[in-house]
């Protein structure tokens, strides 16, 4: 049995509706696009088209977290904490 994921909205639905293209708007939707998608492979984990879509998802989340970091590290630190997303890698 999967528990569903207990995902608390970190923006409210003010800012939802006033900064729905914001660099934090759009970081926050991907993530729960991830963790839904994270979930939905855990049952059916031969769904190559899903996997697909999480790794084009992931890299367009990736891209505005380093988008973000470059620009202004304090709310990058503040968004990736609120979220709960791990520093990337560098290699």
């Amino acid at each position: 049995m999967v528990k569903k994921n207990s995902f608390i909205s970190v923006i409210t639905q003010e800012e939802k509706e006033e900064n729905s293209g914001s660099v934090e708007f759009q970081v926050f939707h991907f993530t729960s696009k991830i963790r839904r998608l994270t979930s939905h492979l855990e049952l059916h984990k031969r769904d190559f088209l899903s996997q697909k879509g999480l790794r084009i998802i992931l890299g367009k989340r990736q891209r505005l977290l380093t988008y973000l970091s470059k620009k202004n590290k304090v709310r990058y630190k503040k968004l990736t904490d609120q979220l709960n997303i791990r520093e990337p890698k560098i290699s």
